[in-house]
């Protein structure tokens, strides 16, 4: 990657669409924005400090989350209109929501997008604490996907190791009954005259519920990625929606990039990412963790 080939806005999203060149296209798409939890969203930058919801103990104010619904789809709908426009015709869309809102934002993304350009969604489940005071308690949150057209088929990477999950036990017991010269357990299968041979230890391609990638502890660094910065995300959540839907060379954009999670993955598999965030917080954190990195990028601001 040459010296600023990476671009870090400061600003808003929209704003920021209609400012960049005029070449620049998005062939994949992560946006994590606020949730509508009605509190303020503090750091934690040192020792004693608290992270997420403002109390007394916290670090400075990362954002204002409202809490208004109508309001966050009404800014979400306003800027994917534009992030739409940068969009390739073979990129993707990750919408990454909770309870609160995720039902709002698939109306308004398919009024936009068109309903033929939903491509599904991922149940996320952080392992991190749940809330409901009635009912079953809510412990996961939910990545609404889509193509930047109709009936446009998304491409989408199975075959790396963190795209597969195991076969089931039953399924090892009954199917994978073969073994080949070097010992490896597999099943064929005959489809249309074709035979296809699947084997145990590649396990099958993922599905829609991701529980093997805990969240990011809430109160104490336990991880060398930790920021502190309130919402942040695992890398390892943000390399397999990165590998699954972009190639080395693609663009990579987060609207709305908070601690830089999107940004490090994708310059670390060798795509180029465009950030924009309009909190200073979140443009000095993440500046600060790509400099850790080695990771160069172009700074401007609207």
């Amino acid at each position: 990657m040459t010296a600023y080939e990476h671009e870090l806005w400061h600003g808003d999203a929209a704003a920021v669409c209609d400012a960049l060149a005029s070449d620049v296209r998005f062939d994949l798409v992560y946006l994590d924005p606020p949730y509508s939890v009605g509190a303020t969203m503090a750091m934690r930058e040192k020792s004693g400090e608290a992270r997420g919801r403002r109390r007394p103990t916290s670090g400075r104010d990362a954002y204002t989350d409202t809490g208004d619904v109508d309001a966050l789809v009404a800014m979400l709908s306003r800027v994917l209109e534009r992030v739409r426009s940068r969009m390739t015709d073979d990129a993707a869309l990750y919408l990454h929501m909770d309870w609160r809102a995720v039902h709002e934002a698939k109306i308004a993304l398919d009024r936009l997008f068109g309903k033929r350009a939903y491509a599904g969604e991922v149940v996320w489940q952080p392992g991190n604490g749940s809330r409901g005071a009635r009912g079953f308690s809510v412990t996961h949150q939910t990545i609404l996907i889509y193509a930047a057209r109709e009936k446009k088929r998304l491409r989408f990477a199975v075959n790396h190791p963190l795209l597969r999950e195991p076969f089931a036990e039953t399924s090892l017991a009954m199917h994978f009954t073969n073994l080949d010269d070097s010992g490896r357990r597999y099943r064929e299968r005959t489809i249309a005259g074709k035979a296809y041979r699947y084997y145990a230890d590649e396990g099958r391609r993922l599905g829609s519920v991701w529980s093997d990638i805990p969240g990011m502890v809430a109160n104490t660094p336990l991880r060398a990625e930790a920021t502190g910065y309130p919402t942040q995300k695992p890398e390892k959540l943000l390399e397999r929606i990165v590998r699954a839907s972009s190639v080395e060379g693609d663009t990579v954009c987060d609207p709305m990039c908070g601690s830089g999670t999107t940004l490090t993955v994708a310059a670390r598999l060798g795509r180029r990412f465009i950030g924009i965030d309009a909190s200073d917080v979140a443009i000095e954190t993440s500046r600060a963790r790509l400099a850790g990195l080695g990771i160069e990028a172009r700074l401007a601001a609207l």
